[in-house]
């Protein structure tokens, strides 16, 4: 039974009900090595998935042309603009015969030893453009815009062009990217670009997509396969500079094929809603969400709003109007999510309208976030809702999901049907290892990273470390359980599991902090670099009480640590000192990802001056301990 409005939700939901989840549950094979490592199979067998996505996107305009694919706003939150799936399919085939033949400024077609760059987010067009490619066989490029808009000095934006050498530039405003065309023409002055507003000197989309497509398409369209390369995505840069991965069809039907190795209920004529702000520059919105939609047949509404303070409302502006059934996203937009439906009753009901599970991933989703999700969907709905993950990388797309219902987060999950993963003894943890359809080959122009990367099996070493959530009962899934160049030895030996532990103490500060890096490698004590949380320095500012807003979050956080340290069990979880950071971690020093990702090794060396703060004999200002 639905509570009335404003009512307050209860936050002990522990024996209420969850909304079915019309998964398969987990059933796997586990095979023990003589050696220790352990390979994971699934025993659902995959399902079937689409030839290519170029003929995936001509299926389903074939079957209902009529139907939205893609919506987005008109500037300033105006009304939506759509393409049905026949406009869609009739703009793709006009960009594959554009780049096929040549026209405009380019003086001969392109080929698949060719590519397209994309250098701005997520539109209309930029969706177009990349399909376009798919159907001539020439693989998209789309890059993260940071690397144009907010870098100072362009150089992983002209890592990126260089690695790919694209022939073609697409933009969605000339003007916007106006610097970064300027960097990449000064390489390469016979790129032809492309922009959606047909700015002065480039060549508009709609002339593109208009151009009348030939019997050239259809015949390029037949050559694709599963080794056929797609797209070229590229790794966020936080061990160095960004690799370029090629991304096959193969790999993108083999990540649907497994999804659906794992339905348990038969398609609907329902047309599935979504709403997407994550990039697709990245795997997941880029590669497993933009293929859902167009598996399902769906409509996607692109969201230009994104979990950072002044953006998110426009996120939330969508959701009152767009009430989707699958809601992905990263954790912290969870929590900005759930802290705007504890004060706003009509977004907590339009939210929940249609929704049947919320799927997280890139990070661990805090205890305290879940309690929150899950209080606010018994108050709206009377029942819990299923939160799943999906776990993989660039290089392999989703490998592992969590298809069942659980109370439990921080799960990997197990192996998509069609994959073989291996845990790897490395030192006290388990490496994890991937092998299977949706893996990529390796790296572009770049061999000796490629044999670095795979194990000797030719399992793709992802770097990350799991391990069973009860040994003796593998089908409870395995749990992250950190990185394994992340963790590090206090001075008494004992480790200390970064990836683990960083997430936990953010929930334990929240809604304060923001997010954390972990300090103590050969120190006697492990310590704590925090960004608070400009929500939570807002509500200070606002509180009338003694003391200036500083002093305050400096108290609370004080207290938080000191109530976590209590509950630690050891020292390899108990935070000695920790300092405050106001400056925001840098793209260009590659501490953190567009998508909002702390890079750990990169933020410390950044800042070595305030960790040797940290550890000082007297504790340096700004230093403050627990």
């Amino acid at each position: 039974m639905t509570p009335p409005d404003g009512a307050s939700p209860s936050r002990d939901v522990s024996k209420v009900p969850f909304k079915p989840l019309a998964m398969k549950g987990p059933d796997v094979s586990v095979e023990r090595r003589p050696d220790g490592s352990i390979v994971i199979t699934s025993n659902h067998p995959p399902g079937e998935g689409p030839r290519s996505i170029a003929h995936l996107i001509a299926q389903k305009a074939a079957e209902h042309p009529d139907r939205p694919y893609i919506k987005q706003r008109e500037p300033g939150h105006g009304p939506w603009r759509e393409v049905t799936y026949g406009q869609a399919q009739r703009a793709v085939e006009g960009v594959a015969q554009f780049l096929l033949a040549g026209g405009g400024l380019l003086d001969r077609g392109l080929t698949h030893a060719d590519s397209v760059m994309i250098l701005s987010g997520n539109s209309i067009e930029h969706a177009l453009m990349t399909l376009g490619a798919y159907a001539a066989g020439v693989p998209a490029a789309p890059i993260s815009p940071a690397y144009s808009l907010i870098s100072t000095d362009h150089a992983k934006l002209k890592h990126c062009f260089e690695k790919v050498a694209p022939r073609v530039v697409f933009a969605q405003s000339g003007a916007m990217f106006a610097k970064a065309l300027e960097t990449l023409k000064a390489i390469d002055p016979t790129i032809v670009v492309i922009t959606a507003d047909g700015s002065e000197g480039t060549i508009a989309f709609a002339e593109v997509a208009g151009t009348t497509p030939t019997a050239a398409v259809a015949a390029s369209r037949e050559t694709l396969g599963p080794a056929t390369v797609a797209k070229y995505l590229f790794t966020s840069g936080s061990t160095g500079l960004p690799k370029a991965v090629p991304q096959t069809h193969g790999m993108m039907a083999g990540v649907i094929a497994g999804q659906e190795g794992l339905r348990a209920d038969a398609p609907t004529d329902e047309v599935p809603q979504s709403l997407e702000w994550m990039p697709w520059s990245h795997i997941s919105a880029g590669n497993i969400g933009f293929n859902s939609v167009l598996w399902a047949g769906g409509t996607l509404h692109i969201d230009e709003g994104k979990p950072l303070p002044g953006l998110f409302e426009t996120t939330i502006k969508n959701l009152y109007e767009v009430s989707p059934i699958v809601f992905g996203s990263a954790p912290i937009a969870f929590s900005m999510l759930a802290e705007a439906m504890e004060s706003d009753p009509a977004l907590r009901r339009s939210f929940f309208k249609n929704l049947r599970y919320m799927g997280y991933g890139g990070a661990t989703l805090s205890n305290d976030v879940y309690d929150r999700i899950q209080a606010l969907a018994v108050a709206e709905t009377g029942q819990r809702i299923p939160l799943t993950t999906m776990y993989g990388a660039t290089e392999t797309q989703g490998v592992t999901v969590t298809h069942w219902i659980t109370e439990r987060v921080g799960l990997v999950g197990l192996p998509l049907p069609g994959i073989a993963l291996k845990l790897a003894p490395n030192g006290s943890k388990y490496e994890v290892r991937v092998k299977g359809a949706t893996v990529a080959a390796g790296y572009h122009k770049d061999p000796e990273r490629t044999a670095a990367a795979f194990d000797e099996e030719g399992f793709y070493k992802l770097g990350d470390a799991a391990r069973f959530v009860d040994p003796d009962d593998p089908a409870k899934g395995l749990v992250f359980d950190g990185r394994v160049t992340e963790d590090f030895k206090l001075d008494s030996g004992t480790w200390v599991s970064v990836g683990v532990l960083r997430p936990d103490l953010v929930a334990a500060c929240s809604p304060y902090v923001h997010d954390a890096v972990i300090t103590g490698q050969d120190k006697p004590f492990i310590g704590a670099m925090l960004w608070p949380s400009p929500a939570g320095l807002q509500a200070l500012v606002a509180d009338p009480g003694p003391g200036t807003p500083l002093e305050k979050l400096v108290a609370i956080v004080r207290e938080r640590i000191a109530a976590f340290n209590a509950a630690a069990g050891g020292s390899s979880r108990r935070i000695g000192r920790f300092t405050l950071l106001t400056e925001p971690p840098s793209i260009d020093a590659g501490e953190i990802t567009d998508k909002g990702y702390v890079n750990q090794r990169c933020a410390l060396d950044r800042r070595a001056e305030r960790v040797e703060a940290l550890y000082a004999k007297q504790p340096g200002e700004g230093v403050f301990a627990v």
